[in-house]
């Protein structure tokens, strides 16, 4: 199934070809850098699932989803494609409820240009349908464990031999273009925690001799997909890695 919101650096397009390295055993599953969570939303039901994010508006998105939806619909009805509603869903507010948070930040996410949460997308878009999408979601999301933590803060926490980690990090060079602090030593530090991991990991990158540098022990699967920054009428090619440790 799909994902209720899309985010910046989502693998809606790639999730099949990661979905093709899953091991054919593992206990529990858990998706670090969580997002729009596709490939969490493409898997099928196994054991135990995690999704985690950083953004904490993000997380309070899940949270409502899963355990509020009604609440959350209720919340979001009657809401439309609107400049003026965008905006005032960006605005910063205090004394909201979570269902309220929740709201705005998922009108923010719907309505913005490429997911920026930052400018108006001017296109059309069925919000009645999204909405009630939401219901779908909660039923996905049901035993979902949902953390709010730095990535090796969680990979401690859950890892055992048995465990499955897919990690969809800011790219190199490019972390300026995502909502959350990631610095460049972070991708030193993320490769640090892998080196000491006990379960299988999958990895996405940006392919560039940094990460390849970076990874080299590690098993290296050069991708590409469809620039969907490009313009409509150009066949520009993107190139990424998936890195794994098995």
């Amino acid at each position: 199934m799909n994902s209720f919101i899309s985010w910046i650096g989502g693998k809606k397009l790639l999730r099949k070809k990661i979905l093709e390295q899953f091991p054919e055993e593992y206990d529990r599953y858990i998706e670090v850098f969580g997002g729009a969570g596709w490939v969490l939303f493409g898997k099928e039901k196994k054991g135990m699932e995690v999704y985690n994010d950083i953004n904490s508006e993000l997380v309070n998105l899940y949270r409502c989803v899963k355990y509020h939806p009604e609440a959350l619909q209720k919340e979001l009805d009657g809401i439309l494609m609107s400049r003026e509603l965008f905006f005032d869903a960006i605005q910063k507010a205090r004394g909201m409820t979570d269902i309220q948070r929740a709201a705005r930040f998922f009108i923010a996410i719907k309505e913005s240009f490429g997911s920026s949460l930052d400018s108006f997308g001017i296109r059309s878009r069925n919000m009645k349908r999204a909405v009630d999408f939401l219901s779908v979601a909660s039923d996905r999301l049901s035993t979902v464990v949902i953390e709010n933590l730095d990535f090796a803060h969680l990979i401690r926490t859950y890892d055992r031999p048995g465990a499955l980690f897919y990690l969809d990090p800011p790219y190199y060079n490019a972390e300026k273009y995502y909502p959350d602090r990631f610095q460049p030593e972070d991708h030193k530090r993320l490769k640090e925690t892998l080196d000491n991991i006990k379960g299988k990991w999958i990895l996405s990158y940006n392919d560039c001799q940094e990460i390849r540098n970076l990874y080299r022990e590690y098993t290296l699967i050069s991708i590409d997909r469809a620039d969907n920054l490009a313009a409509k009428n150009e066949s520009k090619r993107y190139s990424e890695l998936i890195i794994k440790n098995y």
